[in-house]
């Protein structure tokens, strides 16, 4: 009928809004809050940048190329300004194709749609609808209103990843920094899983100190957390505790943390002032922030200082994990201890229990007294790069007895707990198995020359510990790897000085670093390589 007609040609012509704004897509934009080169979409550049520029690397976004007519940003720059500026156009683009598609009508299949997931109460439901051989896809009405609000942007980031900022309400989590010379900037967000460690000067005035924002506790806690980018549920910053530093640098750790202490001017002092910050953010292992603390050091201001120093920390923490230092991310940095752990009875992934508090590998600790019976217990950490060598020396005696000698020089060699298995890079997880290199524990015995001097017992000397390590990645950035850990326990036999005398043994505990990366071979360049540790949702959704 022609009534019919007429409903369907209206409903064509009223094209629904589209999904994608191709004025907000940049596929240049590469760097967070920062302006990449030559990108004319990138929002975080500026006049003075695109001055700079001398062409546009994407001078065209469009969103579906399948459509008949859409909208595309033309980027383009004027050389014969000066300076040069960039113009932007937004146009309408018809495609010749006779084989495109007119109207979206279908707007479910034009962003992914979180699953219905199966609760007591709506089982039955979904069964009902999803438990036969076959079911439909098709949506329970076509709705074509435009007054809709649109589908969620499929490009948003539901998740925090590394690196992105921390959100707040207003702005990005502040962690102040200096940038050009030594003085504080606010405008230094904190990324997300960035450890990071800054201090700055900051310029102070006693009789002011009440009205400045940078000395209060409010400026650092009075703004909520995004859990996620772009949502509304909010996490508030608690503060854990505050410590309360004198003139003379003695500090006071408060035993309430619930009192807001605000600066205030007393006695030409200025005091609560905030002299260092301490946060520690607690996330999901998808990436969504869950607990926000910050520890305070407030201190005391003179008139006659006309500056401090302040210091900011923050670190991140995944929830049921026990918190773990790293000595890198991911590579080993050069000077930070070398990770550790063994794998107790039961537990599927090494480092179940660390092999001490710091779950570092270490070696016998050289003491002043150079007894070795008295050195038992010290331990200094391997750090990653340092080739190490410590000793002592042990006296031996007539009435001295073989094993129970040997058992303890073991024990002062390899300490009361020697791991099993050490972290192949800076920051691998404990859950992650793949990730642990097992340590190739050797015992050697020393051949006596003399067959008059061999014994039956013999007592270990010497621990020598190899690291074998490379670099891992790309050319521009390479990241040191260990790939090999050798122990190598040497023994000798034990010969006994006659009665009424004593004699003296060393006992060595060392560490060499060997770099085993391959060489590039002479007048041929490299590709750079792409073995990285993929993020564990790349494939997502597909398995």
């Amino acid at each position: 009928p022609a009534d019919t007609r007429d409903a369907a040609q209206a409903r064509a012509r009223r094209l629904p809004a589209p999904v994608t704004d191709v004025a907000r897509l940049c596929m240049c934009d590469l760097l967070v809050a920062q302006c990449d080169i030559n990108c004319c979409c990138d929002p975080d550049c500026g006049a003075e940048d695109f001055s700079l520029f001398t062409s546009c690397s994407v001078p065209v976004v469009t969103g579906d190329s399948q459509l008949c007519s859409q909208k595309a940003a033309v980027y383009s720059l004027d050389v014969e300004a000066n300076p040069p500026e960039r113009i932007f156009q937004l146009i309408d683009q018809v495609n010749p194709s006779v084989f495109c598609i007119r109207s979206t009508n279908y707007k479910q299949a034009l962003y992914l749609k979180s699953p219905e997931i199966p609760t007591p109460e709506n089982f039955d439901r979904l069964l009902d609808e999803f438990g036969g051989a076959a079911f439909s896809a098709e949506p329970d009405s076509w709705n074509l209103d435009t007054d809709a609000p649109n589908p969620p942007d499929a490009n948003e980031t539901h998740r925090y990843e590394h690196g992105v900022p921390v959100h707040t309400e207003d702005a990005f989590l502040r962690l102040p920094s200096p940038v050009v010379s030594s003085w504080c900037s606010d405008a230094n967000p904190a990324g997300f899983l960035v450890n990071q460690a800054t201090k700055c000067i900051r310029s102070v005035s006693v009789e002011k100190c009440d009205s400045i924002q940078a000395l209060s506790m409010l400026f650092y806690i009075n703004s909520s957390i995004l859990a996620v980018p772009k949502s509304s549920q909010l996490v508030n910053i608690s503060v854990r505790s505050v410590a309360v530093q004198s003139l003379d640098g003695t500090r006071t750790l408060l035993n309430s943390s619930d009192v807001l202490r605000l600066p205030m001017v007393v006695d030409e002092l200025c005091l609560n002032a905030v002299l260092g910050v301490n946060y520690h953010i607690t996330h999901t292992d998808t990436g969504e922030i869950i607990e926000a603390a910050a520890a305070f050091v407030l201190g005391a201001i003179s008139k006659e200082a006309l500056s401090i120093e302040q210091s900011f920390e923050i670190s991140f923490t995944q929830e049921n994990t026990q918190p773990v230092p790293l000595s890198g991310n991911p590579g080993y940095v050069v000077g930070l201890p070398v990770r550790a752990g063994f794998r107790p009875q039961g537990y599927p992934s090494p480092a179940g229990f660390l092999s001490n508090k710091h779950s570092q590998l270490t070696i016998l600790q050289s003491t002043s007294t150079q007894d070795c019976l008295a050195a038992q217990g010290a331990r200094a950490p391997v750090l990653f790069g340092y080739n190490m060598i410590s000793g002592c020396k042990l006296r031996i005696t007539a009435a001295t007895k073989c094993q129970p000698l040997a058992q303890t020089l073991l024990d002062v060699l390899k300490g009361q707990s020697f791991p099993e298995y050490v972290a192949s890079f800076g920051n691998s997880q404990a859950q992650a198995v793949l990730d642990w290199v097992p340590i190739t524990q050797l015992h050697v015995s020393e051949q006596m020359i003399s067959t008059t001097l061999q014994s039956s017992c013999q007592i270990p000397v010497s621990l020598g510990i190899e690291v074998k390590w490379t670099k891992y990645g790309s050319l521009v950035n390479p990241q040191a790897r260990i790939v090999n850990v050798t122990a190598t326990i040497t023994s000798t036999a034990l010969k006994q000085p006659p009665s009424g005398r004593e004699r003296f043994i060393p006992v060595t505990s060392s560490v060499v670093f060997t770099d085993i990366s391959s060489p590039a071979e002479p007048g041929y360049k490299a590709w750079p390589t792409i073995n990285i540790k993929l993020p564990f949702d790349f494939f997502y959704p597909f398995v």
